[in-house]
């Protein structure tokens, strides 16, 4: 066996797409699993806007495709997100072995805490961000229209929120290892606080829908994330 501490830069390029190979074939293995549950995957992921449209709506698929893949492409992008811990642990076996035993005491809580946070930032998108604004955009539409959603339409909202909070709940943790190991000072962050949460909004702005309430339900939580991993971090010089 080879000691990760005298391998060269090729042979650790070998060991990162071994890594990334393993990730491949753990996510298709989830994918697998998933595939007879399709169905009930993309109930799940619909129900916040199908108990909200009116009696005699449905949603619609405007494509000829559509009604498989649009399952499908649910069913794909959930595998990802169950694989998250898997894709972590890669990372931290091939991190690991460059650090001290300080080191990996300090990572391991913190790769930890950022897949817990990821799966709060998605579960927060679905339970409570989603329904907010789905119900705002039922109840203002006229009653000359008809709600008819379309499958696919209604997917690259939905999926593009999960992914954005689930990210966008990283922030403590950038927050925490950006002053924690010196890169920035505690005290220069404080002062670019104002262009962060211009930066935060902007952010807010593409990552979501572009609609204005998508927009504040992700920047004001990466406003809020940003200030609690302000809170906990520790400044080098400390």
């Amino acid at each position: 066996m080879v000691d990760p501490n005298n391998m060269t830069f090729i042979e650790h390029l070998k060991e990162l797409r071994s890594r990334i190979i393993r990730m491949f074939l753990f996510a298709g293995l989830i994918l697998v699993c998933c595939l007879p549950f399709t169905n009930y995957i993309y109930s799940f992921i619909s129900a916040p806007l199908m108990e909200l449209m009116p009696s005699g709506s449905s949603m619609i698929a405007t494509e000829v495709a559509s009604p498989f893949l649009a399952p499908l492409r649910v069913t794909i992008y959930s595998a990802l997100i169950i694989s998250v811990p898997y894709f972590f642990l890669e990372l931290w076996g091939f991190i690991s072995p460059g650090l001290y035993k300080k080191e990996r005491a300090f990572v391991g809580p913190l790769i930890l805490s950022s897949i817990i946070l990821f799966y709060i930032g998605i579960a927060f998108a679905y339970l409570v961000v989603s329904p907010i604004i789905l119900s705002f955009f039922m109840s203002s539409a006229p009653d000359s229209i008809q709600v008819m959603t379309d499958i696919n339409k209604y997917l690259d909202f939905v999926l593009k929120l999960f992914f954005a909070f689930g990210f966008a709940f990283e922030i403590p943790i950038a927050t925490f290892l950006v002053i924690t190991t010196g890169l920035v000072s505690k005290d220069r962050i404080k002062a670019m606080r104002p262009y962060l949460i211009i930066s935060f909004f902007v952010i807010g702005m593409f990552l979501t829908p572009p609609d204005i309430f998508s927009q504040l339900f992700l920047a004001l939580p990466m406003w809020l994330l940003f200030e609690i991993g302000l809170f906990i971090s520790i400044d080098k010089k400390n």
